[in-house]
């Protein structure tokens, strides 16, 4: 989630420390957002990924018209709702047998993931989880101590290991990045953690805020095969990538993996606040009231997420994904053969990350300059954000509606953006009032 994203803070304290570039806008269709200079400004991260079907889509616009003018209660406590429950029926149809057993709601993959790991560890007995370093699972307090992202400075949990995740990029090769991370993880089973002790294991199926990194082939196949063994459960976290944006609707599926555990959440209400835990059912109901708020399941953002669920299908969303993403990712490739700034593209689908370099040899991260080129496509036109432990990875989440022709477009900008950043021509004093993570 690093990057340079917004106006400055300065009523809450907690980000307070921060200061960002001055994107505001009043308002938005499709994949553009409209800037409160009346500029149009294409929009290749779709508030990190939050707003799946771009903004001001007709079918969230008449669910939660609909939902509104006849209102079914606020919340799914005490009450049932029909847009709640056709959304829980919608989801179970959609993961594996293996979690397909109740579904848990929630407003963000944050609380979502927070009330994951508090649950495997109250209904297995065991007190360990495994993560990945570099990981994001959300900014509670309780998402956070599972979580692995060096920008994150709560605690973590105390039965908390984090496991690197394989960089293929860094490694040299997909076979040597695999190899190295599993004889990493059989090592600790051997030696410092036992593996009965472990409640489950959080998987990015893709780790976005890491870097975008793509898993090799086979890498989470051998993950399954040792959780599996040790009675470990498996939890993938699909907040970012899932719901079609890689290609495939859950961003597991292209590891060929069954996890028992699923969380969804940003792109799942379309822009609403709203996330889902999708689980089986011994671990999903081991205790009554083990984690409600008051407006959680209300039927608004169900209904949303409904729609958003229904359009994907209907419109074929996540062929759309695919099929752009691409176009999008050879139109990537032709900009690294031309900007030695690029060192590695890599994603699926409409989840992509294009790491800059200030050498391609020693692949030394280039921070200031991913700053400068996310300002300067800023000013361009374009609206992209900066991940990655070393904050050098430009992220594309983009809406999954995104044309082929907006995706040239979208190219063409940051073309200019890196020439102009390679040239010099970006002042660099427009950085000194402005930091990501």
């Amino acid at each position: 989630m690093s990057g340079l994203y917004a106006r400055e803070s300065r009523s809450v304290s907690t980000m307070a420390h921060l200061r960002f570039f001055p994107q505001a806008v009043v308002g938005g269709s499709g994949a553009y957002l409209t800037g409160d200079d009346g500029r149009q400004l294409l929009d290749f991260a779709a508030s990190w990924g939050a707003a799946s079907l771009g903004h001001s889509h007709p079918a969230i616009r008449e669910a939660v018209n609909r939902a509104l003018s006849d209102q079914a209660g606020a919340s799914y406590l005490s009450t049932a709702n029909e847009p709640c429950v056709l959304l829980a029926e919608k989801l179970l149809s959609l993961v594996p047998e293996r979690a397909r057993g109740r579904v848990w709601f929630g407003h963000s993959g944050s609380d979502a993931n927070e009330t994951v790991a508090r649950m495997v560890v109250a209904a297995t007995g065991r007190p360990r989880i495994l993560a990945f370093s570099g990981a994001y699972h959300g900014g509670t307090v309780g998402s956070m101590a599972v979580s692995g992202h060096p920008a994150q400075q709560g605690a973590r949990a105390e039965g908390l290991t984090l496991v690197p995740y394989p960089n293929s990029y860094a490694a040299g090769s997909p076979e040597a990045a695999r190899d190295a991370a599993l004889a990493h993880l059989e090592k600790l089973f051997a030696t410092e953690v036992p593996p009965q002790e472990v409640a489950a294991f959080f998987i990015e199926p893709i780790q976005s805020d890491g870097g975008m990194l793509v898993p090799p082939d086979g890498y989470f196949k051998a993950v399954e095969t040792l959780c599996r063994r040790y009675g470990i459960l498996l939890v993938s976290d699909e907040v970012k990538v899932g719901l079609g944006r890689s290609g495939r609707f859950n961003a597991f599926e292209h590891s060929d993996i069954e996890p028992d555990i699923v969380v969804f959440g940003k792109g799942l209400g379309g822009g609403l606040p709203i996330s889902a835990v999708v689980g089986s059912e011994a671990i999903m109901n081991h205790a009554v009231a083990f984690s409600l708020q008051t407006v959680h399941g209300n039927p608004v953002c169900a209904a949303a997420a409904l729609a958003v669920l229904q359009t994907i299908e209907r419109d074929h969303l996540v062929q759309n994904a695919e099929r752009t993403g691409h176009v999008l990712r050879e139109a990537l490739d032709r900009l690294a053969a031309r900007h030695s700034l690029i060192g590695n593209v890599r994603g699926r689908g409409l989840a992509l990350g294009v790491e800059l370099v200030t050498d391609r040899a020693s692949r030394e991260p280039a921070a200031r300059q991913t700053a400068l080129t996310v300002y300067r496509a800023f000013q361009l036109g374009l609206v992209l954000y900066y991940v990655g432990v070393r904050s050098n990875v430009l992220e594309f989440t983009p809406p999954l509606t995104l044309t082929e022709n907006q995706a040239q477009e979208g190219v063409a900008m940051l073309d200019q953006a890196l020439a102009d950043v390679a040239a010099g021509r970006v002042d660099e004093s427009l950085l000194a009032e402005f930091a990501g993570w």
